[in-house]
C-alpha cells in the first residue's frame, strides 16, 4: 500500500505538474485505485526498482530511483498508460502518453508490451512504438528507437527479447527480433534480426561476434 500511495503521488506530480493541487490529488487517487486493480502493475515497479540496484553501481537504494530517476518514472507512466490502454481507456491513455513526453522526454506508445525488470537509464529521448515487444530484464539507454521502417502497417516493430542490452542512440527498425541476449551497440542502426547472445555495431550494424 505504501508503494502505491508513494510511486502514485510521484507521478501525479509529475505528469501534471501545472495542475491544481486537488486536481493532482484527484489523478493520485485514481492511480491508487489502479494499482488496487490490478496489482500487476506494483509488481512490475517493484522489479523495475531492483533491476535499478542491479545495473547502477551509482544508485545505493531503492529511493532514489523512485523520487529522482527520469527513466525510471517514464517506465511506470507507460505501465498506467499501458492498464488504461487494455481497458479500452484509450484517450486517458494517451494523455498519460503526451504528458511522459513532455515531463521525461519518452515516447512509449501504450499499446507497446513491456516486461518487467527493465532499465532505462537516462531515458530521455527512448521512443517505442505501438507493435514493439520488450521482454524481462532489458537494459535500454538514451534515444533508442524501436520504431517501423514507414513501409509497413500492422505488426510492424521490433522484438527484444529477454536480456538484450540496447545502447545509446541506437535505431532498431522494422518488425524484426533481437534475441535474447543480444547486444547492440550504440549508434547501430538495426534493420535486420540479430541472434541471440549476438553482438552487433556501428551505422550498419554488422555481425561482430
Amino acid at each position: 500500500d505504501n508503494m502505491a500511495e508513494a510511486l502514485a503521488a510521484i507521478l501525479a506530480q509529475q505528469l501534471l505538474p501545472a495542475t491544481e493541487q486537488d486536481q493532482v490529488d484527484a489523478w493520485q487517487q485514481e492511480f491508487v485505485a489502479m494499482y488496487a486493480h490490478q496489482p500487476q502493475l506494483l509488481e512490475a515497479a517493484q522489479a523495475d526498482l531492483l533491476c535499478q540496484l542491479r545495473a547502477n553501481a551509482a544508485i545505493k537504494d531503492h529511493y532514489t530511483p523512485l523520487l529522482y530517476f527520469g527513466g525510471y518514472q517514464a517506465l511506470q507512466s507507460y505501465r498506467l498508460a499501458h492498464a488504461y490502454w487494455l481497458l479500452d481507456q484509450q484517450p486517458l491513455a494517451a494523455f498519460i502518453q503526451a504528458s511522459m513526453v513532455t515531463c521525461f522526454g519518452v515516447d512509449i506508445h501504450p499499446a507497446a508490451r513491456i516486461g518487467q525488470g527493465i532499465f532505462m537509464d537516462h531515458a530521455v529521448g527512448i521512443v517505442i512504438g505501438e507493435t514493439a515487444v520488450v521482454e524481462d530484464d532489458v537494459v535500454l539507454f538514451q534515444s533508442v528507437t524501436l520504431g517501423g521502417t514507414g513501409r509497413e502497417s500492422g505488426d510492424r516493430h521490433p522484438k527484444i527479447r529477454r536480456g538484450a542490452f540496447i545502447g545509446c542512440g541506437a535505431q532498431i527498425l522494422g518488425n524484426i527480433e533481437v534475441g535474447a541476449g543480444a547486444k547492440v551497440g550504440a549508434g547501430a542502426v538495426v534493420v535486420k534480426p540479430v541472434a541471440p547472445g549476438a553482438t552487433v555495431l556501428g551505422p550498419a550494424a554488422k555481425a561482430y561476434l
